[in-house]
């Protein structure tokens, strides 16, 4: 990995937060892992998502009515990604590592591989937020440009309308290239990918056989080939839009910074992490109780991005620490108050950052005059 710092030795912010959330756990008599929220919600998201598969398979279904389904499922696809294989890669689900690893490979149920998303997301994305050149999370140049240091291209200038597209497909990529990509050539963008052990390389192909036997093979001997085509798609474009979208939400909307260390032969970050991780990390809709059930609490992704190890149906308690902590220390607590006012801030940033960047700068300036 590249030898990256920050500008730890004004740490006070992070340590005085850490302990107000512990002696929280404390004195509540609670662990910091999930507990009856995220079992029940795990057993719903798991049992939905296998009644609507065993459903699309022994059930002769009207073409729209499945096409329906396969959207719903998408969509479970997408929460169980948020509520359980999230808790459980970060070994916050529980105590027990041994069921943490196993609810982990829920990603991979799901197509993906929960090896290389440990190292992508736990890792790289969770310690260098939003710093172009290592965090693969907004590696997507030149398809679409989401930071300032991105090479411009003139298809940029309608991004915003095509965003939607490549949000849809972005699972089939993720399921279909990318992990075959770190797979063979060893490397998570520009970061050197953990070495393989025997039992990785065998979950990593049992896991991805298994994914094309149930979601490929079998439905086209079931439905036909047309009809499979656009069931999955339809599943994929659901599960792509809503995985991307809640994650956009998180790092790409207007009141979020990004760092450069291209621009920096030094390769160091001028503030301590945590507050890295305040100035590139946004939430939404905190108020709404529907939506965080749905995002496992990923609509709290500043609590989530301080307290990784801590599960998400803990986020809306601490996250009352976390406020008075950056009002006391003079800090950024970056908030939309819905979803929708956030959404609308990642289309205008991603309108921003299509423009050519000389009229990007000229109309910033103007504006903040």
């Amino acid at each position: 990995m590249p030898k990256i710092t920050f500008d730890n030795r004004n740490n006070e912010f992070y340590q005085s937060l850490k302990s107000s959330v512990d002696q929280y756990f404390i004195s509540n008599r609670i662990k910091k892992t999930g507990d009856w929220r995220l079992y029940t919600k795990t057993i719903t998201l798991i049992g939905a998502a296998i009644g609507l598969y065993l459903t699309l398979m022994f059930v002769n279904l009207p073409g729209l009515a499945a096409l329906a389904i396969c959207g719903i499922l998408g969509y479970t696809f997408a929460c169980i990604g948020f509520s359980v294989m999230h808790d459980a890669n970060h070994g916050s689900y529980s105590t027990k590592p041994w069921l943490n690893d196993l609810l982990g490979l829920s990603a991979n149920a799901l197509g993906a591989s929960s090896y290389f998303w440990k190292q992508k997301h736990n890792i790289i994305h969770h310690t260098y937020t939003n710093v172009d050149g290592i965090d693969d999370d907004i590696a997507k140049s030149p398809i679409i440009r989401q930071c300032e240091s991105q090479k411009w291209v003139p298809a940029h200038r309608i991004q915003h309308l095509y965003l939607l597209p490549i949000y849809a497909l972005s699972s089939i990529f993720w399921i279909f290239f990318m992990d075959f990509t770190k797979y063979f050539t060893r490397k998570i963008y520009t970061t050197e990918a953990w070495k393989m052990t025997r039992k990785n390389h065998f979950i990593f192909w049992g896991t991805k056989i298994s994914f094309f036997t149930f979601y490929v093979f079998l439905p086209i001997m079931v439905w036909g080939f047309g009809s499979w085509l656009a069931g999955f798609f339809v599943l994929h474009a659901v599960m792509g839009l809503t995985l991307s979208l809640v994650f956009q939400l998180a790092h790409v909307v207007e009141n979020t910074e990004f760092e450069n260390i291209a621009l920096d032969e030094t390769k160091h970050i001028d503030s301590a992490w945590a507050e890295h991780e305040l100035r590139t990390t946004a939430n939404f809709a905190m108020g709404n109780k529907v939506i965080s059930w749905f995002v496992g609490g990923l609509n709290y992704q500043i609590e989530h991005h301080l307290f990784p190890r801590v599960s998400h149906v803990h986020y809306p308690a601490i996250s009352k620490l976390v406020m008075e902590k950056c009002k006391e220390f003079n800090l950024p607590y970056n908030k939309y108050d819905t979803m929708s006012e956030a959404l609308a801030s990642h289309f205008r940033v991603m309108k921003m950052l299509g423009q050519k960047p000389a009229l990007a700068q000229e109309q910033a300036a103007q504006q903040a005059a």
